[in-house]
């Protein structure tokens, strides 16, 4: 156990005197160590310095080349896609409310008046943010165009976190499959919409369409489950309006 000694005291004692000595011969070894230590890692870096300059090297080109990518690259590019996509959603937001809408949703896609179409977009500025919302309003305007094959291709190339736009491009592939006769895939996409955000716009929206599916598909306690939770979560939204009429049948059907 150490002990405090007083300012110049003398041992006094042989086992004092050989316990200072074991200290000192201790502290002198730590100090040896850590300059062999210090010796080795010198004699490392100066055997490899030329490639360790090299790695450093590296490392800062990708460093401050991502940075340059990002700052005089991608976003300057994103932002001209955006521009250039401007037009082509004028005429996507158009045929919402338009009689014509075939045509209008046919200009969103290939361009008019010497702009860019959404398919251009994509093709253009792959990679971009806005080639990836193009794909979105390619996917959607194929599903309105009943051009059900394109419009899952196109959706399925969009990836996003938007709380209406992610579960609404799931549900439109959903909507495709049907249309294409595969109702599997169809409960499938419509589960994902329902899984990937919760709100009171998609969320009762595609919980009914995912009920009505499982129905046809013989899945009536799934279904039950379904409508009873459009019910219970959703009673504002328009699709609990007649829910209790759905839940009375997919009751029938599951206790067959």
């Amino acid at each position: 156990m150490a002990t405090y000694k007083k300012r110049g005291y003398k041992p006094k004692t042989k086992e004092e005197k050989q316990q200072n000595i074991e200290e000192g011969s201790t502290t002198a070894e730590v100090f040896n160590t850590l300059d062999e230590g210090a010796s080795k890692t010198e004699a490392f870096v100066e055997k490899n310095q030329k490639y360790i300059f090299i790695i450093i090297g590296v490392v800062a080109a990708v460093v401050l080349g991502t940075m340059g990518y990002k700052e005089f690259i991608a976003k300057p590019k994103q932002i001209t896609a955006m521009n250039d996509m401007f037009q082509a959603q004028k005429y996507f937001d158009e045929a919402q409310t338009a009689v014509e809408k075939d045509s209008l949703y046919n200009l969103a896609l290939n361009g008019g008046e010497g702009k860019f179409g959404m398919l251009d977009i994509i093709n253009e500025y792959s990679g971009t943010d806005a080639a990836n919302l193009a794909s979105y309003y390619a996917g959607t305007a194929y599903l309105r165009l009943k051009d059900y094959k394109n419009a899952v291709e196109h959706l399925s190339n969009f990836k996003s976190d938007d709380e209406i736009l992610a579960p609404l491009a799931k549900g439109n592939i959903g909507d495709a499959f049907v249309q294409l006769n595969q109702p599997e895939d169809a409960l499938d996409y419509y589960e994902q919409a329902i899984k990937l955000r919760d709100n009171e716009f998609t969320t009762p929206m595609y919980l009914y369409k995912a009920g009505n599916i499982a129905l046809d598909l013989g899945k009536a306690d799934k279904a039950l489950s379904y409508f009873e939770r459009i019910k219970a979560d959703y009673s504002e939204s328009s699709e609990a309006s007649n829910i209790d009429v759905f839940i009375g049948k997919a009751t029938v059907l599951a206790n067959k």
